[in-house]
């Protein structure tokens, strides 16, 4: 054989290969481990919520709870290119409402510069420290209610997807879990 038929096959080999390889990237598909790029509106009745439409598309790895339960659950399987709409129940988002989410605070507790309004977001520190978002919910004569829950608790949502890409997660060693604390039972304004 000559070196030039033997380049040939060379070659051959080389696209042929080239081909092989991008085919099983063009094929891999939302599971455990791997790295997923999507583009989303999320709405919640006909009210436009979020949309990543004109800006990066939303990344995560997919099995290490990074998404919501329900949306997570329904991107399994799908490939780069691959569009649909989603409806996620509260119970696979963010959960029902809940009553003792709801916490009554009296006005002194709050910075002299601070009136609170409804709808006002205001941030919460619990003793030792951590910092939580609350709604007020209502305001009093001398209190006002703070909601902890979160602002799509109890609410069904729409998702339109579409995958921008599917690739292998580096691997990347974890590292010690740490407890993370539960929810502030008695919160203090954070000052």
């Amino acid at each position: 054989m000559n070196k030039v038929a033997l380049m040939g096959m060379f070659m051959g080999v080389c696209v042929l290969g080239t081909g092989f390889v991008y085919a099983q990237a063009a094929d891999k598909v939302v599971a455990d481990g791997m790295k997923v790029k999507f583009d989303y509106t999320l709405m919640v009745g006909t009210e436009q919520v979020e949309t990543t439409q004109g800006k990066q598309p939303l990344e995560y790895v997919h099995g290490k709870k990074m998404l919501i339960p329900g949306l997570e659950k329904e991107l399994v399987g799908m490939k780069a290119g691959d569009a649909k709409t989603v409806m996620v129940t509260a119970e696979d988002a963010y959960g029902p409402v809940r009553p003792e989410a709801l916490r009554e605070i009296e006005n002194e507790k709050l910075p002299k510069d601070i009136t609170p309004k409804v709808g006002m977001v205001l941030e919460m520190q619990d003793p030792e420290g951590n910092a939580y978002p609350a709604i007020v919910k209502e305001v009093k004569d001398k209190t006002f209610v703070l909601d902890f829950n979160h602002p799509l608790a109890g609410k069904e949502l729409k998702f339109d997807v579409k995958i921008v890409s599917v690739e292998e997660a580096p691997v990347v060693p974890e590292a010690p879990a740490t407890p993370v604390p539960p929810a502030p039972v008695a919160p203090e304004v954070k000052k």
